[in-house]
Parts: C-alpha cells; sequence; structure tokens
C-alpha cells in the first residue's frame, strides 16, 4: 500500500494541534499523500462554532495560510496527510481494494470536550487509490454534505461534521464544466467496516486494528479479557451492532434516506458518513428511492435496517478469527449477536416514534403505530409535516392535519391516539409541547436544497446560508422561514434524483 507522494507541500501552522495515532498505529493502512494545487481558493463557508469546539482559532482558519490547508494546497506543520485504504461491499459487489480516492486524513485533533476527531479534505485531488478518477470534488456536492451534516447534527443524529468547503477556482468536468471545491469533515473517525473487510486479508493487522478501535470508541470494552465466552472482541461487535441499530432507527424516525449504503460508508463509531445522493422524504413511503445509481432499491427507504444490518454481517465475519479460534464457536456467538440488531431497532425505533407522538413508553399497543404508518402511506401524507401537525391537533386546530389527511379516514385513528395519551395524566396542550422538542419544523427538504445548490454554483450563496439557518434550528418555527415548510409540488418530487457528486 505504499506510493511516492508528489514533492512535499508548503506547511503552516495556521491550523495546528494535530496528533495522528492512527498513522502511528496502523501504518500500513495509509499511504502519505497531499493533496494538489489549488489554482484560486476561496473559502465559501467556515463553520465557526465548530472550530472554536476544535480549539482552533476561527482568524487564523479564515486566513490565506488556513484556507492553503482547508484546500489541501498546504499540510499543517504538525500533520502527517494520509489516504487511507480500505476494502468493502457496494451494492452487495465485493471490492477488495478501495481506499480514499479524492480524500486526505490530515490528522486528529483534540476538542475542548477532550474528544479525539479527525480532520479529513474531501476533493483534494488524486491519491494512489482514485481508480481513474480525478480525485477532485465541485462546489454543489460539497455544500450538500455541509447543510445536510449540520442539519443532522441539529436534529441529535449522530453524524460527521462539516468545517468548511474551499472554492478552488478550478473547472471539474462531470456534467460539463462546473467549479471545485473540497470540503473539510470532521468525525469521531473514518475507521469504517470496509477497513476490517481490508485488515482480515493482512491477519497482522486485524488485531492491532481492533484493538485500536476500542481504544477510540469504546474504551469501556479495554479491560474485557481477548479470549473467552465473552471477550472483547465479541463485546466489540455487540456494541457496534447496538449503536448501528440506534443510528438507523433514527435516520427512519426523520425520513432520512442515505442512499448509498455500502459497507465502507458504515462507520465504527455509529456515526452518519457520505452525504452524496442523500435525501428527505416528503411523502411517507417505505419504497422512496432517490438515489441514480440505486437501480434496484437496495437502499430505499425501508430497507435501511435490512441492509444496515447485511453490512454488520460483513463486520461480524471480518471479526471472527478474534472472537473464537474455533470456527464453529466464532460464527455461533456472531450469528448470535447478529440477530440481537432486529430487536435493538425496533425498540430504538419504537420508543422514537413513542416520543414523536407523545405516548409514554410503556404503551404496548404496537398496532397504534402501525396504523398511522399505514395510513399515511395510503394517503401520502407529509412525513415530518404530518408529526408537527399532530401537535397542532392537541392545540386544537385541525386545519394542517386536515390538509394532509382526510379526516374521514384519521378520524378512528386520532380517538384511539388520543385515548393512548389521556392515560399519561397530562393535559394535551403539554404533550404538544413535548412533541414539539422531537417533530422538526425544518428538514433539508430536497427541492428547496436543489434550488439553494443551483444558486450557490452560480455564485449566489444567499439562498444557501438562509436554509442552512433554518435547517440547524429545526424545531422552532418563525414567520420569516414560513415558506421552507411544506413538501416540493408533485412535479418536482416525481422526477428527483440525487448523484455522488464524485
Amino acid at each position: 500500500m505504499s506510493a511516492a507522494p508528489e514533492p512535499p507541500a508548503p506547511t503552516s501552522t495556521a491550523i495546528a494541534g494535530f496528533e495522528n495515532t492512527f498513522v502511528e498505529a496502523l501504518a500500513p493502512l495509509t499511504v502519505a499523500w497531499q493533496g494538489a494545487e489549488v489554482p484560486d481558493p476561496m473559502l465559501l463557508i467556515v463553520n465557526e462554532d465548530l472550530a472554536e469546539s476544535l480549539g482552533l482559532n476561527v482568524a487564523a482558519v479564515r486566513s490565506d495560510d488556513g484556507v492553503a490547508i482547508l484546500s489541501g494546497a498546504a499540510s499543517p506543520a504538525d500533520a502527517t496527510p494520509v489516504a487511507t485504504a480500505y476494502a468493502g461491499h457496494q451494492f452487495g459487489g465485493y471490492a477488495p481494494m478501495l481506499g480514499d480516492g479524492r480524500a486526505l486524513l490530515l490528522g486528529e485533533l483534540i476538542d475542548t470536550a477532550g474528544c479525539r476527531l479527525d480532520l479529513q479534505l474531501k476533493g483534494s485531488g488524486p491519491t494512489p487509490f482514485s481508480r481513474g478518477g480525478d480525485g477532485f470534488a465541485v462546489v454543489g456536492p460539497m455544500l450538500r454534505e455541509y447543510l445536510v451534516s449540520e442539519a443532522m447534527n441539529a436534529l441529535g443524529i449522530p453524524t460527521t461534521r462539516s468545517l468548511a468547503v474551499v472554492a478552488t477556482g478550478r473547472d471539474v468536468h462531470r456534467n460539463g464544466a462546473e467549479p471545485g471545491a473540497v470540503l473539510a469533515r470532521v468525525a469521531a473517525s473514518h475507521l469504517r467496516v470496509g477497513t476490517f473487510e481490508l485488515a482480515v486479508r493482512h491477519p497482522d493487522l486485524l488485531r492491532p486494528l481492533a484493538d485500536y478501535a476500542i481504544n477510540r470508541h469504546y474504551p469501556e470494552l479495554v479491560d474485557l479479557p481477548e479470549d473467552g465466552d465473552r471477550n472483547r472482541y465479541l463485546a466489540f461487535l455487540e456494541t457496534v451492532i447496538e449503536r448501528q441499530a440506534a443510528l438507523v432507527a433514527q435516520w427512519m424516525l426523520v425520513g432520512f434516506v442515505h442512499g448509498v449504503m455500502n459497507t465502507d460508508n458504515t462507520t465504527i463509531s455509529g456515526e452518519t458518513i457520505d452525504y452524496g445522493p442523500c435525501a428527505f422524504i416528503d411523502a411517507y413511503d417505505p419504497d422512496a428511492v432517490f438515489s441514480s445509481i440505486d437501480h434496484g432499491g437496495r437502499y430505499r427507504l425501508g430497507n435501511q435496517p435490512t441492509a444496515l444490518k447485511w453490512n454488520l454481517a460483513r463486520f461480524a465475519e471480518a471479526l471472527l478469527t478474534l472472537i473464537s479460534p474455533v470456527p464453529d464457536d466464532g460464527i455461533a456467538a456472531a450469528t448470535a449477536a447478529l440477530n440481537t440488531f432486529d430487536d435493538h431497532y425496533e425498540r430504538y425505533f419504537a420508543a422514537g416514534l413513542k416520543a414523536k407522538l407523545g405516548l409514554a413508553d410503556n404503551v404496548t399497543d404496537g398496532e397504534l403505530l402501525d396504523d398511522l404508518l399505514t395510513l399515511m402511506h395510503d394517503h401520502r401524507a407529509d412525513w415530518t409535516g404530518t408529526f408537527r401537525a399532530l401537535g397542532g391537533e392537541l392545540r386544537g386546530d385541525s386545519t394542517a392535519l386536515d390538509d394532509l389527511l382526510p379526516r374521514e379516514a384519521s378520524a378512528s385513528w386520532l380517538d384511539r391516539w388520543r385515548t393512548a395519551l389521556a392515560e399519561r395524566g397530562v393535559e394535551e396542550t403539554r404533550i404538544a409541547v413535548e412533541m414539539d422538542t422531537v417533530n422538526p419544523v425544518y428538514i433539508p427538504r430536497n427541492h428547496q436544497l436543489d434550488d439553494a445548490l443551483r444558486a450557490a454554483t452560480a455564485g449566489d450563496l444567499a439562498p444557501f446560508h438562509r436554509l442552512l439557518d433554518a435547517v440547524t434550528h429545526p424545531y422552532a418555527p418563525r414567520d420569516e422561514w414560513s415558506d421552507l415548510v411544506g413538501p416540493a409540488p408533485e412535479s418536482f418530487s416525481s422526477g428527483f434524483r440525487t448523484f455522488c457528486g464524485t
């Protein structure tokens, strides 16, 4: 996995404080590299709050030297930029070598809460893993990832974060020439199921990788024994399974469709990563697919839990020799762990759905929950709008709900719902306030994001900043954002597709 990089890039101390524990522990999974030269770097957006939480000086980040680092044209003086290697299953097909084809891991920063976080550049130019690609990215998709990842963070969903987007002044050829850009992404780490799928083919790397991941993400497991019935590596598998079950439940609860749930996009930390062909649904439809490359609907909305469980089975396979030296014992233990996924997912999803409906967590009437989903599907009710309108129903305002679900269809369900709410012994208006804290008003609606990205690509960032402001304050309605509420026209939604942006 070694390759000779280009001549060293200039160094700068504008962004400093890096550590390089991944490179130090697992050098064979990395290639020292650097970003391409940048003709005319220009900072399009910087996340000042995130920068400050990383202990960075915002003025220095905004400086020419800071922008040079964020574009990949210069390297931090105390960092060891690398492209990382990993394998993966893409739409079910195994690729033995993928790796960072257009990304550089600059290193790790310790934030003000003491957490270790990666800073990675996306779109910084070709690497030894580019597989014929040019290694670059364009403004629209990088701003899409910035906005959607920050919206997910505001919704309380584990996610990578976005520090900045820098325009490069380089035209990148996709559908014609498009303006190039680099995204600076912050993550708990960039360890993926695909990292383990590569390491399992190199037995001397598998245990050090697992130990590094455990130390970094699940230190509570460090003191468990390396062998025995519930050893460190089986506990590691069990913990990642539960963490990922919780994550996909949160996606489902906000109507988020990832679009490209390959194993190289399934993190060991339990964060959402890679916002390429992602989208939020308007009308509730379990078969919703937005990705232009997902022709068979493998990663459609309703199949996301199943797809994630499949990915975790690949993770379990990679860990088998660590779980037990006896193959049959390892398979039995890993299978038992995987069989907990469905229960974990159903528990997290049901608890979240009850919270969205204002119900007590001990409500056991699963039909009440299922019947609402059926009702919404039958009438193509807007997912986000329906849950918010139910809060209005409890306040005595039925207008919004009646616009989404005909009263003759919803009346019986509403009676059952209110009966269940009455068991709490809490005033309905107070329950409505609780519901408002978990049911957003604003999400990145596909038509609004599409319009904002078109304007930004043409040089007008004002619509993007306005939408970003709304989706990062998702729960409190504001009059000036009233046009950002509600689904797209049917003419838009029926033909909308998203792309990887590669």
